[in-house]
């Protein structure tokens, strides 16, 4: 107990800066999944995308982002085995390691998962640091069976939704007037699928409870008033014959480049719902520690607090500000080529995977959920559309990643029981 009681104020200043610089890792990296494919299908500009991602991130971080930080604060390791002082180090030791990971991934242009890192991270310090005894291994089964399902859940998704489009839209002989009709359709699945799933389990911890019929027909209106505005904007475009010469499809891609605004708006919002507790988890973890004095258990029991998921959010936003641009490319540009119309069919794939993962506490990988759905996309145009040396290179960094974080947490574990112990 006099460990925490002497440096309990070090500590929590020295783990809100970890939290922030794993924040700042998240928001480099991963930003690539929210907003790659809008950028790689021009829909939206870097700059644009920049904007658009730094508001809806930062909502989907501090509205919906309680249910699976739980999960990463107590989910993984077991705080009646590990003792409280240790529980705190071992959390510290866990957003450096990740963080410093996250760092190295986004210089080289990697999109590796922020959730593999913060994961290996936790395990890695608790099973060799502590006792193999201090990891819920029950629980890690679900979590890893989610890296290789919702890959192939998005990917399913985003090829049923490319096919629709093919059916409804692209193979019609209206295609344009089709694409006007049919596009309002998909904002409004957009505004309610986001809407529903935030204001029936994100909302709690910001003081908002609705029943499960208020939570649909609130979210049904927002679907409603997603598609409204989604008409008036559809409305001023017109058909440009000079573009339909060189590409067919030249006016219906600006329809449904209307609509990428709203899907990476909806898989900006997903991304900090889900990634947000890759940065926040350990670090509620050890400010629970240190409110309540060194009591572990009280700890575990502990809410998540709304300042911790504000400086995740903050850091988020930073950290794709000033480094996002890196890793957009590689997503939206190298796997296969993205138009519009293929854009979003892998973004509200991915956005209805992650936020539907995040309702239930599951720490899905994003960047596995997303290129599952680009992979999906390609597929659906024949595997000679996909670039397989970039994919290859992908899987790669994506193996790597998890016992990198655990070595590397490890490491700083061994340096801060040195210093503290």
């Amino acid at each position: 107990m006099s460990f925490i009681s002497e440096y309990g104020f070090v500590l929590l200043i020295l783990a809100c800066a970890f939290g922030f610089f794993m924040a700042w890792g998240v928001g480099a990296n991963d930003v690539a999944n929210a907003m790659g494919t809008s950028v790689g299908s021009r829909a939206l500009t870097i700059k644009q995308a920049i904007i658009v991602a730094m508001i809806f991130e930062f909502c989907g971080a501090y509205l919906a982002g309680g249910e699976v930080t739980e999960t990463i604060k107590n989910g993984i390791v077991d705080a009646e085995v590990i003792s409280p002082d240790l529980m705190v180090l071992g959390m510290m030791s866990a957003l450096l390691a990740a963080g410093t990971w996250l760092m190295v991934a986004t210089m080289k242009g990697w999109p590796v998962s922020t959730t593999h890192s913060i994961i290996g991270a936790v395990i890695g310090f608790a099973a060799v640091g502590i006792s193999v005894d201090a990891v819920h291994w029950d629980a890690i089964g679900p979590i890893v069976a989610s890296w290789v399902v919702t890959p192939m859940l998005s990917g399913i998704v985003a090829f049923g939704l490319f096919m629709s489009v093919q059916k409804l839209i692209i193979n019609t002989d209206e295609p344009f007037l089709n694409a006007k009709r049919f596009v309002p359709l998909y904002m409004f699945l957009t505004g309610f699928m986001v809407a529903l799933m935030t204001v029936t389990k994100g909302l709690k911890h910001v003081g908002l409870s609705l029943s499960s019929s208020q939570g649909v027909l609130l979210a049904f209106a927002i679907g409603v008033l997603v598609a409204l505005i989604g008409v008036a904007l559809l409305s001023r475009i017109k058909v440009d014959e000079e573009a339909d010469r060189t590409f067919h499809y030249a006016s219906v891609e600006k329809v449904f480049a209307v609509l990428m605004i709203f899907t990476a708006c909806s898989m900006a919002f997903a991304h900090g719902a889900n990634d947000v507790a890759n940065a926040v988890g350990p670090l509620a973890a050890v400010v629970g520690v240190i409110q309540s004095g060194g009591a572990a258990e009280i700890a575990a029991k502990s809410a998540v607090p709304g300042w911790v998921l504000l400086l995740g959010a903050i850091g988020i936003v930073i950290g794709l500000a000033t480094y996002g641009y890196k890793v957009i490319a590689t997503i939206g540009k190298e796997i296969t080529e993205l138009t519009p119309s293929r854009g979003f069919a892998a973004e509200l794939a991915t956005a209805t995977t992650v936020v539907g993962a995040s309702a239930i506490g599951l720490p899905v990988s994003t960047t596995h959920t997303l290129v599952g759905a680009v992979l999906g996309i390609g597929i659906a145009r024949g595997i000679g559309a996909l670039n397989l040396g970039v994919v290859g290179s992908i899987f790669m960094s994506w193996l790597i990643t998890l016992p990198a974080g655990a070595f590397l947490a490890i490491l700083f574990f061994t340096i801060l029981k040195a210093i503290f112990v």
